[in-house]
């Protein structure tokens, strides 16, 4: 009998009426795919706790240049999404996932490919990704 642990997160927007779409992966397993957030949305993922590395992937789709407005070079509005409460088994990561999460885009398309931290918040298309290693509970006390 194998093991699981369960990964769990809070989806949202700021912006209803745009059609950021968002997709959510463990390894090569999509749990989750919407072409248009329009509200909260509990995401929950169950995965192997074998002796492995996996990858959690959150991916913003869809969002165009209309999505964000811009006056003199300053951003006055902008579409996002939010993700928060990221949680292995019901341990929040918080800080961690912040620390060890890397947010891979191109600023839809305007900018070169660059990696940043992420900090709750996908304002671009692109991919954040986090790395861990199974069984979670002793990856999460390495991090600690």
């Amino acid at each position: 009998m194998s093991s699981t642990v369960t990964i769990s997160c809070i989806l949202n927007t700021n912006d209803p009426a745009t059609k950021l779409g968002f997709e959510a992966w463990v390894d090569d397993t999509k749990f989750f795919d919407i072409g248009h957030v329009e509200c909260e949305h509990s995401i929950v993922m169950e995965v192997p706790d074998d002796e492995a590395e996996h990858e959690l992937k959150f991916i913003l789709k869809n969002k165009s240049t209309e999505d964000t407005k811009i006056d003199a070079g300053q951003i006055i509005k902008d579409s996002v999404l939010t993700i928060k409460d990221i949680a292995f088994d019901q341990i929040k990561l918080g800080h961690m996932f912040s620390e060890e999460a890397v947010y891979t885009h191109n600023f839809n398309g305007t900018g070169p490919e660059t990696q940043q931290k992420f900090f709750g918040e996908m304002g671009c298309n692109g991919t954040v990704s986090l790395k861990f290693t199974a069984p979670v509970y002793l990856w999460l006390l390495e991090k600690i």
